[in-house]
């Protein structure tokens, strides 16, 4: 499976801790299929509201969350 993520424009440093382990990033409202996880911050903001767009990735929550910590909840996925 390729090694790419959808991760919300506000978490900047999670982007950079991903592209260093060799993850590709992309935006949650990206077209761009074949993504292994969605990270947003904050579930109650309605995934920055693109509540039309369908995915069967796992959405990770980041909220109080390392990047090393979301690295390793993405890697427990695979």
């Amino acid at each position: 499976m390729a090694k790419k993520v959808a991760v919300e424009d506000n978490l900047s440093t999670i982007k950079q801790a991903l592209e260093k382990n060799g993850y590709t990033v992309v935006s949650p409202t990206s077209k761009d299929g074949g993504i292994m996880a969605c990270i947003v911050m904050g579930m109650d903001n309605n995934l920055m509201n693109i509540q039309n767009t369908i995915t069967k990735a796992p959405v990770i929550d980041a909220t109080g969350m390392t990047p090393a910590q979301v690295i390793s909840r993405i890697e427990s996925l695979q």
